[in-house]
């Protein structure tokens, strides 16, 4: 964001800091907690009739990335962009999802990029949520978006970046604190676009229509049908990038 965007927010935020935090609060101590979905972190998406050498995926991010809100990672992200991205390419898609919950964008730099062994075609990062709601700077997190796709672009992979999820529609949040937590996610999804830009990845906005059968019991992540749209967007932006399938 640029510099007097975020001091706009802040200059929002600050006088409403004494309703923000008893509701912050409140949300931290009430909320409905959801596990990772359950299954294996990795699979092979391919149609009977599909042979060749897969598609290497990998998904890295938060907790949708570790399917929280999916009853397991097949019908989770990770599991429904390969089978969609299988589907659109003709071939199949080896996939791998490597997600904690509660992870910033900075953090997984140094906890999650060192668990990435094997190299990949295609790399999809889902970050944002835990950087808004961490207060992450402008200048952390566009430093640690350079460092995650500069580590697998340099690997020769391709690199997706998904856009900052809008926080304004998670309904388990109180209506404030959902306003103000998507005003930032906007500014931080405005950084996103431009650091991959400036990097040399792709990055995918969400353009999908919020409903509420998108989002899972809990009012803040995905839902099975949630993750497939989110999914089937993503997989039509990425199959752009392999032009001769």
């Amino acid at each position: 964001m640029s510099p007097w965007r975020g001091l706009v927010w802040w200059a929002a935020a600050l006088p409403l800091l004494p309703l923000l935090l008893p509701l912050a609060v409140h949300v931290r101590r009430t909320a409905l907690r959801l596990a990772p979905a359950a299954g294996a972190a990795q699979g092979l998406a391919a149609a009977a009739e599909q042979s060749g050498t897969p598609l290497r995926l990998l998904v890295l991010g938060e907790s949708t990335v570790a399917g929280v809100g999916a009853a397991c990672l097949e019908q989770a992200l990770a599991g429904q962009l390969a089978v969609a991205l299988a589907r659109r390419l003709a071939r199949p898609v080896q996939w791998q999802a490597l997600g904690e919950n509660g992870i910033t964008a900075g953090e997984a730099c140094r906890r999650l990029l060192p668990q990435v062994g094997e190299r990949f075609d295609l790399v999809v990062l889902v970050f944002g949520v835990n950087d808004t709601t961490h207060f992450t700077s402008a200048a952390a997190w566009r430093a640690a978006l350079a460092q995650l796709i500069e580590r697998f672009r340099g690997q020769g992979a391709a690199v997706l970046c998904t856009g900052v999820p809008p926080l304004e529609h998670f309904h388990a949040l109180p209506w404030l604190l959902r306003q103000l937590l998507g005003w930032r996610a906007r500014l931080l999804d405005a950084q996103l676009r431009a650091q991959a830009q400036d990097s040399g990845a792709r990055y995918c906005g969400l353009s999908l229509a919020m409903r509420r059968e998108f989002l899972a019991i809990d009012g803040y992540h995905p839902s099975t049908l949630g993750y497939r749209v989110w999914a089937e967007g993503l997989a039509e932006v990425a199959a752009a990038l392999y032009p001769g399938r």
